[in-house]
Formats: C-alpha cells, sequence, structure tokens
C-alpha cells in the first residue's frame, strides 16, 4: 500500500509464455462491485493509465488492474533489439494472460475488460469470452492506411512505408523516441502492426499462420463502443466497423466530442490523460 494513493495498490506480476509481466492493481477502500483489466494501446505503458485506474477505484469502486505487455515498459528485460515479440504475443497471449490473473485473483467479483486501441480489437482471438461481463473499447478499431483524414494520411503513409521500416531495419527496434513518435517498440510488433495497417483485410490474412483461429460469435456480454471525435489515427468510421468482430454482443456506440467537454482536443490517446477525466464517466456510463 502507498500512503500518498487515497487508494490502495498492489504490485502484480504474472507470466506470458515464460515472459514476466508488471502490472498494477487499484483497489477501492471497500470490496469492489466489478474488476476491470485495462489492455493497453501499443506503444503506451501501462503508468500513463495510473489516474484513470485510480479513479475508476476510487470514485466507482472498481479494481482496476494495468500492466505492460511483454518487453516493454515495466515489463522489459534486457535490450529491445533482442526482443521477438509480436504483435499478436501482445494483443492474445499477454492480454489473455493478464485477464486470466484478475479472474483468479477475483473469482466471484463481474469482470469488465477495457480496451484502448489495441486493447479491444484482440479479443475473438483468446479464451473463454464467456467470462467477461462487460466490454469497453475506446478508440479501437481495424485503421488502414487510407482510414486517416487528410493530411494526416501522408504522415501515416509516410510512417508505414519510409520512416518506420528504415529507421526499424537500422535500429534493430522501432525507435519512437528518437523519432519522437512515442516509445520505442519490439521490431516484431511494429513489422506485424505494419502489415496489418497497410493491409486492407486488416489481420485476416494471418488467421491461421501467426494468429489463432478467432471465435467471432464468443463475446455475448455487452459492449460499449467508444469513438473520439478529432481521433485521426483511429476516425469515428473506422471505429464502427470493430463492432463486426463481436456480432453477438449487445454493443452501445458513444461518439466523444471535445468541444462539448470544454475540451480543444482528445485525439487518440489522451483519452485517458488525466486533464482530461471529465470524459471518464461517459466512458464507462
Amino acid at each position: 500500500m502507498n500512503a500518498h494513493l487515497d487508494v490502495g495498490y498492489e504490485e502484480r506480476f504474472f507470466y506470458s509464455g515464460g515472459h514476466k509481466l508488471h502490472g498494477r492493481l487499484y483497489r477501492p477502500a471497500k470490496a469492489p462491485r466489478a474488476v476491470a483489466v485495462l489492455h493497453g494501446a501499443t506503444g503506451v505503458p501501462h503508468r500513463f493509465y495510473r489516474d484513470f485506474a485510480k479513479w475508476l477505484a476510487e470514485t466507482q469502486d472498481i479494481a482496476c488492474l494495468t500492466y505492460d505487455y511483454r518487453d516493454f515498459g515495466a515489463s522489459a528485460r534486457g535490450p529491445m533489439k533482442a526482443s521477438n515479440a509480436t504483435m499478436a504475443d501482445w494483443g492474445v497471449h499477454d492480454q489473455q494472460v493478464a485477464r486470466d490473473h484478475l479472474r483468479n485473483s477475483f473469482p466471484d467479483i463481474p469482470l469488465w475488460v477495457i480496451g484502448h486501441s489495441l486493447g479491444g480489437f484482440m479479443l475473438p482471438f483468446q479464451k473463454d469470452l464467456n467470462q467477461i461481463d462487460r466490454v469497453i473499447t475506446v478508440a479501437s478499431g481495424p485503421a488502414h492506411v487510407t482510414s486517416h483524414p487528410f493530411p494526416y494520411r501522408f504522415l501515416a503513409a509516410t510512417y508505414w512505408y519510409l520512416t518506420g521500416p528504415i529507421a526499424t531495419f537500422l535500429a534493430g527496434y522501432m525507435p519512437g523516441k528518437r523519432l519522437r513518435l512515442g516509445n520505442d517498440i519490439p521490431s516484431g510488433v511494429f513489422w506485424q502492426w505494419r502489415r496489418w495497417c497497410t493491409s486492407r483485410g486488416f489481420f485476416a490474412a494471418e488467421i491461421g499462420n501467426g494468429l489463432p483461429m478467432p471465435d467471432w460469435n464468443g463475446l455475448k456480454a455487452p459492449l460499449k463502443v467508444v469513438a473520439i471525435r478529432d481521433d485521426v489515427l483511429i476516425p469515428p468510421a473506422t471505429i464502427w466497423k470493430l463492432m463486426q468482430f463481436y456480432p453477438e454482443a449487445p454493443i452501445t456506440q458513444l461518439t466523444i466530442d471535445p468541444l462539448s467537454y470544454g475540451l480543444e482536443q482528445v485525439g487518440h490517446i489522451a483519452a485517458f490523460s488525466a486533464k482530461n477525466r471529465a470524459l471518464w464517466p461517459d466512458l464507462i456510463a
């Protein structure tokens, strides 16, 4: 426990394919009414979600587990250029293990999955979807390089076809920090992510070859799909394509307009930033 927090937290460790993952569980002062595992976006460390997870525990009585994928953030164990991690490792295996860890820790409490970007579209490739009681996805959808509005589409094309490949080839990993494009990620994550975002079928070509066979009908829990109006990475029209991945789930949709909350912008990442906490009640409502 930490005296500086109004809620308690515990460091949590669990293993995915021999990789030790580091997470943190935020717990309310009383027995939680639900528990939530928060699957983060690509290249976003779990510490970024700290304020949101703390808010869930403090104000909603929901225990929340945040964590970092293998070979990234707090789960990094050695030089990134030595990593053989892929996007599938993060989105299928690591997400599964984190969810199982939380389910085993709280077997009799409703289980929520909150997915940010990558965290929201990999559930069909996972097991035991019947154990999930609710799913909330934020800024998550199968984006293609042509999905982005102009002029950002030019920047995305440059990243996928020029800057990203050259930098990753030279460094042995995607040097996001050096390029001022976020955090560093393993090369295998970058290359698989690039294939999906430059393919019309997104990850379809890798099903059965790099990705397990999906259970498209497995999720039957309520699903809330949240789009951010000023998100140029995954615009609302692309967000709604996510719904085809979950045909059996009862779905509600929400488009967040930053101006209606008195905010200038939110974009793809910042919905979980403390400066935008005005959004949070509507994200989970």
